[in-house]
């Protein structure tokens, strides 16, 4: 049976798992309805892939391994990875919106290892769809990314993802995605299916489980590769161990089956190589090549993971201990390729990774399964390179309706943006910056409040430049509570009217908690516990009802915006809390007097 390798890269929310979905459902590999890619509780929830993961279909006697891969640039190294154990690209792009960054940046990958992508111009059904202008724009991008002449002359397929409808022009009657899938059998190459040579395997992802520990995925170069037997591996740095492989896997639909054998060309699961890593070789013989180890892009932000050592801590989560961080941080480090972690030192230890989404997504995980935990501000990575101080810059996308322009122009501009680019379709208006990521942290819940949420906002890192200067970018204080006890809702009606309040009432807190922030951008010290006075004698607000404004509920993303360099996020499995590193205020002015 002949082997095609695809995978399908888009920006985040252009319809890939979608089509994916559709794919299979109308391949027969998925009787239920409802059954998704993506099938992990945080990627249902906010509806984004997190995780690439792989399926496999078959139609017309072909076998189509399909590796899904995220769309957030924060998870870019998910999509880096696979790009060098597939034989082609599905580029899928939104019919209204256009190639966004992630678009970029995937397709210059796509482009770089000289694959030949496959265009998808999705949703076409929308009411401001214009497929035949995004054509334009999607050839303008080859261009701009130096495609050859060969990748310059792309298939294009229009198609309804939710409908799982595709079509080679527009004006065609189709019902189904056999368009789709005759072109990848007709464009894709089949797989090198030499099964007599010696096996080489190189995993691109990897995973985990209780019994066989850890498992690889990967593709077969070449070879067979079979159960018990005895194989290589050649590590990155050049050593070499000897594994034998415990169980195999191939992939059929969602589901693995054990196989007794796997030839070259497919994609395949291995157990028995506790120590394998992503990019490394499994081969026969010590005097075999290794194949090219995966490169990964560089992390750009880095914090501190620490214990919690609040009053409350330890009232809500099973793992406390700075030795179980550790060890949870080790095992996320297994399967977390975009991860670095620096555990020199035994009282914190540094995570480094490729945005803030790609932090809170670990540190949700983290608190879901038991663990407490307090994390520093996040920081920008600095570099001296050539004897310069350099930072790394994002390219920024950020389309708005054209009078709310103005407002974000502003916002960026305090933040060293610059503007490269300006075009306007209709009543909206895409601006294209290149700003240092040191402005952008923290930016996204400001964006939302100048574009009143009208606003689309997406980046890609664009490498490291030169150190952009000082960006003064909180204009709020810290609301902190100066005692311990349960916020009563007479004083909270209070402090409302200073700034905007992170609690409500009935919540308890402790001294040195942030419980808001003040409109004037210096720290006050407050008592949230303050109850109303009680007297026999009546006074005239005696019977005034008490208004509250509903309070603004921090999570871990927006507690990664807000904070400040003084202070620490506090995540256990139940609540989110921000407060300052000393709790006291006598030891914060201290501190502050030693900085002057």
């Amino acid at each position: 049976m002949e082997i095609r390798n695809i995978a399908i890269i888009a920006h985040v929310d252009h319809g890939k798992t979608t089509l994916t979905d559709a794919i299979m459902r109308q391949t027969g590999m998925v009787s239920e309805e409802g059954v998704s890619m993506d099938s992990n509780s945080l990627e249902k929830e906010r509806g984004i892939t997190i995780y690439s993961k792989n399926t496999s279909v078959f139609y017309r006697d072909t076998k189509i391994n399909i590796v899904d891969t995220p769309g957030h640039a924060d998870f870019g190294s998910e999509v880096e990875r696979v790009l060098r154990s597939i034989d082609s690209v599905i580029l899928v792009v939104d019919a209204q919106e256009g190639p966004m960054p992630q678009t970029r940046f995937v397709l210059k990958k796509s482009l770089e290892l000289g694959l030949r992508p496959i265009v998808v111009l999705n949703k076409i059904d929308k009411p401001a769809a214009n497929p035949d202008l995004v054509q334009e724009q999607v050839y303008e991008l080859f261009l701009d990314l130096g495609a050859n002449d060969a990748q310059l002359d792309f298939t294009t397929i229009y198609a309804i993802g939710r409908d799982g409808i595709a079509k080679e022009h527009l004006s065609d009657d189709s019902k189904n995605l056999e368009p789709l899938l005759d072109m990848i059998l007709l464009k894709v190459k089949p797989a090198n299916a030499d099964k007599d040579a010696q096996l080489r395997m190189q995993p691109f992802n990897l995973g985990y489980d209780n019994f066989l520990g850890r498992l690889a995925v990967g593709r077969i170069h070449e070879g067979t590769i079979k159960m018990g037997e005895t194989y290589i591996l050649k590590k990155i740095d050049g050593k070499i161990e000897k594994s034998r492989v415990t169980k195999l896997y191939s992939f059929k639909g969602m589901e693995r089956e054990e196989v007794a054998e796997a030839y070259a060309g497919d994609i395949v699961m291995v157990a028995g190589f506790p120590k394998i890593d992503i990019g490394e070789t499994i081969c026969e013989e010590e005097t075999q090549q290794a194949l090219p180890a995966i490169s990964i892009d560089e992390p750009t932000i880095s914090l501190r993971f620490m214990v919690n050592d609040s009053p409350f801590a330890g009232r809500e989560g099973k793992f406390v201990t700075n030795k179980q961080i550790k060890e949870r941080l080790e095992k996320e480090l297994e399967v977390n390729v975009g991860l670095k972690i620096d555990f020199s030192t035994t009282e914190y230890y540094t995570v480094f990774g490729r945005g803030e989404l790609h932090i809170a997504i670990l540190l949700e995980n983290m608190r879901r399964e038991g663990y407490e935990i307090q994390v520093s501000q996040p920081q920008v990575i600095v570099k001296d390179i050539d004897g310069v101080k350099s930072e790394p810059f994002e390219e920024a996308t950020i389309d708005v309706p054209s009078e709310l322009a103005g407002s974000v122009i502003e916002s960026m501009g305090k933040r060293k943006g610059v503007m490269i680019d300006m075009q306007t379709h209709g009543s909206q208006n895409r601006l294209i910056f290149e700003v240092p990521t040191r402005g952008i942290l923290g930016f996204r819940g400001q964006f939302v409040v100048d574009t009143k949420g009208e606003g689309i906002f997406s980046s890609r890192v664009i490498g490291f430049r030169p150190y952009a200067g000082e960006i003064k970018k909180r204009e709020v204080g810290s609301m902190v509570s100066m005692v311990s006890g349960k916020a009563l809702g007479f004083s909270l009606a209070n402090l409302q009217d200073r700034g905007t309040l992170y609690i409500g009432p009935a919540i308890e807190v402790y001294e040195g908690m942030v419980v808001g922030n003040t409109s004037k951008g210096l720290d006050m010290a407050v008592n949230p516990t303050k109850g109303k006075q009680l007297s026999n004698m009546r006074s005239s607000g005696a019977d005034e009802a008490l208004q509250l404004i509903p309070h603004h509920e921090i999570g871990i993303e927006v507690g990664l915006e807000i904070m400040t360099g003084d202070e620490y996020l506090e995540i256990t499995p139940h609540s989110v809390r921000l407060r300052k590193q000393k709790l006291k205020e006598a030891d914060r002015m201290k501190a502050n007097r030693g900085k002057k």
